[in-house]
């Protein structure tokens, strides 16, 4: 039990160290006019793996960049 409390709290940080909507997460302040998720892909277009740093110290988040040969990154509508 302690482990999927451990993944769902790293889920959390995760999802508020990001400035946008994308995803699995909708946060209300990175929103369209039209109530769509917002996407930052300038600032945001990267895979994130935390590495554990010990008990009682945060991770520390490394970046892979996401690159796309054949599909172009786009804002989602569901609509």
């Amino acid at each position: 039990m302690a482990d999927f409390l451990e993944f769902a709290e790293l889920m959390c940080l995760d999802a508020l160290t990001r400035n946008e909507s994308c995803g699995g997460h909708f946060r209300v302040e990175h929103q369209t006019p039209d109530g769509e998720a917002e996407r930052d892909d300038g600032h945001f277009s990267f895979v994130s793996a935390w590495e554990y740093q010990g008990p009682g110290k945060p991770p520390v988040l490394h970046k892979e960049p996401l690159v796309y040969e054949e599909v172009h990154m786009s804002q989602r509508s569901y609509k």
